[in-house]
C-alpha cells in the first residue's frame, strides 16, 4: 500500500495585511517547520494554506509517493476521505484548513448562503468563483480582535447620539426610527437597522468622506486634550483610519460588534453574518468556496448592495459570538469546535508534559494535523517512515488511520486537527 499518514509543505500568502517577518505566527510556523526556510523581515506573511485550494495546493514531503500534490492525491485515492465525506462532497476534501497572522484590518465582509451563492455566481462569475457557501471559524493563538455580528440596539443608538457625524450619514428618519424600535418587536428592530446601515452604507463618497474627516479630526482633538473617546469608539476608529483613510468602513464600528478571543476562545462566522478581522494570530477553517461579498476597509470590488440585502440584521451582545470548546467525553485532552455546519470541525489537542505517549485516533474523515508547540516521533502504520513532529510540522492522516506520538518535549504539546464529521 502506498502510505495514507504523511508531512505536507504548505502554501504562504504574503497578503499586504499580514504581520511582516518574524512578527507573523504564520513565518514562525514556517522557520520552525523547514529550517532552510528564509524569512524576509519586511515581507508580510498573512496566511498558510493547508488543504487542497488551486491557488495554493499543499505539496507532499515524502519522495515515495509519485503525487506531487495532496489534491492530485486525494483526487488518485479518494477513499482516503472517509466513506461518508466522498460521498457527500464528491471526492473532494471539504474544508481548507489555515493559519493568519492579521496586522492591519481586514475588509468588512460576509459569505452568501448556498443558495445565494449560487445566483451569485450565475449572474457575476468574475467577482462570485463558485456556487458554494463559505461558512467560517477561527481560532485565536494570540490575543485575536475581530468584528462580528451587529451590535445590542442600544449600543447602536448609543453612538447615534453621540456621533453626530454618523447621525448626519444616517439621516434623522432612519435614526429615529431605530430609536423608537422595542425590543418587544424583534422584526422592526432588524427592519429598523436594515435601514440605518443601508443608509450608511449608501451613502454618496464626497458625504461620508467630510463626515469621516470632520469625525477623525474631532476625535483626534479629543484624545490629545486628554478626554475619553469611548463614547465614540475613538481608539479604534483613529486605527482604521489611519489604515484605510476615507473608507466607508470605518463606519462600520459603530454598528457591528468588537469581539475580543483569547488564545484557545473562537468565533464562528455562519452564513450572512458580517465580520472584519482586526488584529492578532488565529487558526482558520473555512468551506471550500472564494465567495465574499466585502463592504469597506478594502481596496477590492465592493457589492454594497447584494451586502445590505443579504445580511443578518439580528442584533446580539459581543459575548454571544464566542463558539464554545466541547472536551471530548473519549479524551480529556480534545476540546472539539464543532459548529451548525457539515463541511468542518476543529480539534485542540493538548498534551500534557506528564503523558510520554499518545494516540491520535483514526476517525472517519480525512484530516490534517498541525503543531503549534511540543516535539515528537510520530509512527503509523499507514506512514512510510517515522515522522519528526515540531512546531510547524503539518500530517496529512487518511481516514481510519492513526498516529503514535512518542512525546519528547519538557512542555507537553498543543495540536490542532480540522476534520469533516459526518
Amino acid at each position: 500500500f502506498p502510505p495514507a499518514v504523511f508531512p505536507l509543505s504548505c502554501v504562504v500568502q504574503n497578503y499586504s495585511w499580514g504581520k511582516a517577518g518574524l512578527e507573523s505566527e504564520v513565518a514562525k510556523l514556517l522557520a520552525s517547520g523547514d529550517p532552510l526556510v528564509q524569512i524576509q523581515p519586511d515581507q508580510p506573511y498573512a496566511e498558510l494554506w493547508m488543504g487542497t485550494h488551486p491557488r495554493g495546493d499543499a505539496l507532499i514531503r515524502d519522495n515515495r509517493i509519485p503525487q506531487k500534490t495532496l489534491g492530485q492525491w486525494i483526487a488518485d485515492n479518494p477513499a482516503c476521505l472517509g466513506a461518508k465525506v466522498k460521498d457527500a462532497f464528491q471526492g473532494q476534501l471539504p474544508f481548507l484548513f489555515k493559519v493568519l497572522s492579521v496586522n492591519t484590518a481586514l475588509s468588512v465582509q460576509a459569505h452568501p448562503n448556498k443558495e445565494l451563492a449560487a445566483k451569485l455566481h450565475a449572474q457575476f462569475p468574475e467577482h462570485y468563483p463558485d456556487a458554494n457557501h463559505k461558512p467560517e471559524m477561527a481560532i485565536a493563538l494570540t490575543p485575536f480582535e475581530g468584528m462580528c455580528g451587529f451590535r445590542p440596539v442600544e449600543e447602536i443608538v448609543s453612538f447615534l447620539q453621540n456621533v453626530p457625524e454618523l447621525r448626519a450619514l444616517i439621516g434623522e428618519v432612519a435614526a429615529e426610527q431605530l430609536e423608537r424600535s422595542g425590543s418587544d418587536d424583534p422584526r422592526g428592530v432588524s427592519a429598523a437597522l436594515r435601514v440605518c446601515f443601508t443608509r450608511l452604507m449608501k451613502s454618496e463618497k464626497k458625504f461620508f468622506v467630510d463626515q469621516l474627516n470632520m469625525l477623525v479630526k474631532r476625535i483626534s482633538q479629543e484624545a490629545a486634550e486628554g478626554k475619553d473617546t469611548s463614547g465614540s469608539n475613538g481608539d479604534l476608529l483613529l486605527r482604521l483610519h489611519s489604515q484605510y483613510p476615507g473608507d466607508i468602513g470605518c463606519f462600520t464600528i459603530y454598528f457591528l460588534n468588537l469581539v475580543r478571543l483569547e488564545p484557545g476562545e473562537a468565533m464562528f462566522l455562519g452564513a450572512n453574518e458580517p465580520h472584519a478581522y482586526l488584529y492578532g494570530d488565529c487558526v482558520e477553517i473555512m468551506a471550500c468556496s472564494d465567495n465574499t461579498v466585502r463592504a469597506g476597509l478594502t481596496p477590492k470590488f465592493i457589492d454594497v448592495l447584494t451586502l445590505c440585502e443579504m445580511l443578518n440584521y439580528t442584533p446580539a451582545p459581543s459575548s454571544s459570538k464566542i463558539f464554545p470548546a466541547v472536551q471530548s467525553q473519549l479524551d480529556p485532552y480534545v476540546y472539539l469546535y464543532d459548529p451548525p455546519v457539515p463541511d468542518f470541525t476543529i480539534m485542540r489537542i493538548e498534551i500534557p508534559a506528564s503523558i510520554k505517549l499518545y494516540l491520535i485516533s483514526a476517525m472517519d474523515s480525512a484530516s490534517i494535523l498541525l503543531v503549534i508547540q511540543g516535539t515528537a516521533v510520530g509512527t503509523s502504520t499507514a506512514a512510510a517512515s517515522e515522522m519528526a513532529l515540531h512546531r510547524g510540522s503539518v500530517i496529512f492522516i487518511s481516514a481510519n488511520e492513526s498516529i503514535s506520538l512518542h512525546l519528547s518535549s519538557p512542555d507537553g504539546m498543543l495540536l490542532f486537527r480540522a476534520c469533516c464529521l459526518l
